[in-house]
């Protein structure tokens, strides 16, 4: 019964969005609220679980998020990831411009969201791409290959810190895992299947890209942005300041803040939470891009609000679907799971990233996904002993699969490389489903041995 209902929620939820075209936070509180009813909550405990839901989900996330893209957009406004593009092609030269391509890309996706990163890197691509004589679609596919691993697997990005949290994992751990098993996917997704992509389909290699789609464009000259040096440590200070926590722990406490604390394990474990990681940096940031470079406090203070404004509707989506996910804990969903999968031979993690799949086919966002499948899969976790950190990003490869028509990173691919939807499918779509599989198969690989 109660499986029936998520069923019949899940499709309201796609005619919500898809059909009638209503918001997507707006059609994930409606939705949430009719699958209470439907699963025979008291009507009092649905309005409860709605608020306990995006509540709970926007806690620490305000912070790591809301911090998180004015670091970004303060990274990007100064010339930071414009200098690391550039320093980075011109050490690696033109035979290894792919390469060049995914670790600039890598290193600003951290730092930024996945449309940001997308909008700011497609006119830097372009203008090497025509400088090198070499197709658009050969640096498109490595740096959109790396921009959506570091959107699915690594924090402080949405969908990994969502379910991190909504999991209880550690979120030093899922960093660390997940760059092992980001590595692989990037060199998969990307060069390797540029080779294949260019041989299957040829015509989109020919095709000039349509940089209109961008609007107005921000012009750097490179002897006027900051140093390489600080532009990168500025880009992956939360990450830096994570793995430092991580790695202590692991060292000397046997991965996890000890009972009685010394003062250095206090203030180690403090750094490393991604609210104060994602604080300490921002501060650092408006020094590196800000004061330090003579620009006044009320610029920079433009650039915050700026990516504030950017970020409000991903951060009402993320705390919807944080409704969503706890009106199926309270209704008893996630228990039917549990009891319908409990002597499946199916391994939770393989399980995890189905739903995900499934639900990313459905949703079209991978963060909803993300969020939905976290509050589908806990039961079963806690009851199976998986270990969180593994699930999150089980869940996470899963909810970057099969991106087609309902995904806004479909359209932007195919807009800003000037793409038809049939060449569209057969590379971002593909390049989005490699990233996937092979993210599964890392995450299970590392399960025999953590």
């Amino acid at each position: 019964m109660e499986l029936l209902v998520l069923f019949l929620g899940i499709m309201l939820l796609l005619l919500l969005i898809i059909k009638f075209k209503l918001n997507t936070f707006v059609s994930l509180v409606l939705t949430a609220m009719v699958v209470g009813v439907g699963l025979g909550m008291p009507l009092t405990k649905i309005a409860t679980s709605v608020q306990n839901g995006i509540g709970g989900q926007l806690g620490e996330l305000s912070i790591v998020f809301g911090f998180g893209a004015m670091m970004g957009r303060l990274v990007a406004d100064a010339g930071g990831a414009f200098r690391i593009a550039h320093t980075l092609i011109d050490k690696f030269g033109k035979k290894r411009l792919q390469i060049a391509i995914m670790l600039a890309s890598f290193i600003i996706g951290i730092a930024l969201f996945f449309e940001v990163g997308m909008v700011l890197l497609v006119p830097i691509v372009f203008a090497i791409a025509v400088e090198a004589s070499v197709p658009i679609l050969y640096l498109g596919i490595p740096m959109a290959a790396a921009l959506s691993v570091t959107h699915g697997f690594l924090p402080p990005h949405p969908a990994p810190t969502a379910i991190t949290s909504a999991l209880g994992a550690n979120a030093g751990h899922v960093l660390l895992y997940g760059v092992i098993i980001a590595i692989p996917s990037v060199i998969i997704a990307g060069p390797l299947f540029t080779k294949v992509a260019r041989k299957m389909i040829p015509d989109a290699f020919a095709r000039q890209g349509n940089l209109t789609a961008l609007g107005p464009q921000k012009t750097f000259k490179l002897e006027e942005t900051p140093s390489f040096g600080i532009s990168v440590v500025t880009s992956l200070f939360p990450v830096i300041l994570m793995a430092i926590t991580t790695v202590y722990q692991m060292l000397f406490n046997g991965g996890s803040l000890p009972k009685n604390p010394t003062l250095l394990d206090s203030i180690i474990g403090f750094i490393g939470t991604p609210a104060i990681a994602m604080t300490i940096s921002l501060l650092l940031a408006m020094y590196t891009m800000g004061w330090g470079r003579r620009i006044k406090t009320p610029e920079i203070m433009k650039t915050i609000e700026e990516a504030v404004k950017s970020i409000a509707m991903l951060l009402l989506v993320i705390g919807g679907g944080g409704a969503f996910k706890q009106i199926l804990i309270d209704g008893g969903v996630g228990d039917s799971v549990t009891t319908l999968f409990a002597h499946a031979s199916l391994s939770p993690l393989v399980l995890g990233w189905l739903i995900a799949v499934v639900l990313r086919i459905a949703l079209g966002s991978a963060t909803v996904a993300s969020l939905t499948a976290a509050g589908l899969v806990l039961p079963l976790m806690q009851s199976a002993g998986v270990n969180p950190a593994l699930m999150v990003l089980s869940i996470g490869a899963g909810s970057l699969a099969a991106s087609h028509v309902n995904d806004a990173g479909f359209w932007m691919f195919k807009e800003y490389f000037d793409l038809s939807v049939k060449e569209t499918l057969a590379t971002w779509t593909v390049l989005e489903t490699l990233i996937s599989i092979v993210g599964l198969i890392g995450v299970l690989l590392l399960s025999l041995v953590v």
